[in-house]
């Protein structure tokens, strides 16, 4: 009896050590997002007029941007997690939220407007932008990187990069219920600089958290 309890004993840290790195991933996401979405919540709420932004077709877009750089960033990681993988050809998802970008700024661009460029540029919260992504950042990033640490990244470095990019996505996607900013505009320009700070982050943690 007792050599059977050792076998089952074994035989289910097997199972666990061997899991998936995506498994993996998807579960310490799925802890860390609630974290973050509650300090959302907490702290700056979501925007007033939600419901009515709904109808803003720019509004919609800051989430299909984020929610792409999310997307197209975990695919990369999960890749690079692997030791043999190299980034050739992969980092070029990394640029599919700028084409949407890029292409919605050229939208912008053909409709009247009573402000200037640079006044949608700027938005009115441009600071709070830069400081809020990367602190919602944070949980989903520990998330990320203990997951990713399931792999065996050989470029530790690169990858805590692209992991920090995923969790700069999924924290924009948060972030974006409570911006009163919607022009693409304002997006390329305070969100791409707020992911590039949990970008450095990332790599600077990756050699740390993801050495094997």
């Amino acid at each position: 009896m007792e050599t059977d309890r050792l076998i089952q004993a074994l035989a289910a840290d097997g199972a666990d050590r061997y899991r998936p790195v995506g498994q993996v991933l998807a579960a310490s996401l799925l802890v860390a997002l609630p974290v973050s979405a509650a300090l959302l919540l907490s702290t700056l709420g979501l925007r007033p007029d939600l419901s009515q932004a709904m109808h803003n077709p720019f509004f919609d877009l800051k989430f299909v941007v984020t929610l792409a750089l999310s997307l197209s960033a975990i695919t990369v990681a999960l890749h690079l997690s692997r030791p043999e993988a190299t980034a050739k050809g992969w980092r070029l998802l990394l640029l599919a939220p700028l084409a949407i970008l890029g292409l919605a700024i050229g939208a912008e661009a053909m409709l009247p407007h009573r402000t200037s460029a640079m006044t949608r540029l700027v938005g009115h919260n441009s600071m709070l932008c830069l400081g809020a992504i990367p602190v919602l950042s944070l949980p989903i990033l520990g998330a990320a990187l203990l997951g990713l640490r399931r792999g065996a990244p050989s470029r530790p470095v690169l990858v805590g990069a692209v992991a920090g990019m995923l969790s700069a996505g999924l924290a924009g996607t948060l972030y974006a219920a409570h911006c009163v900013d919607d022009s693409p505009l304002f997006v390329a320009t305070w969100y791409t600089l707020a992911t590039a700070i949990v970008a450095g982050i990332g790599a600077l943690l990756g050699p740390r958290v993801l050495r094997y």
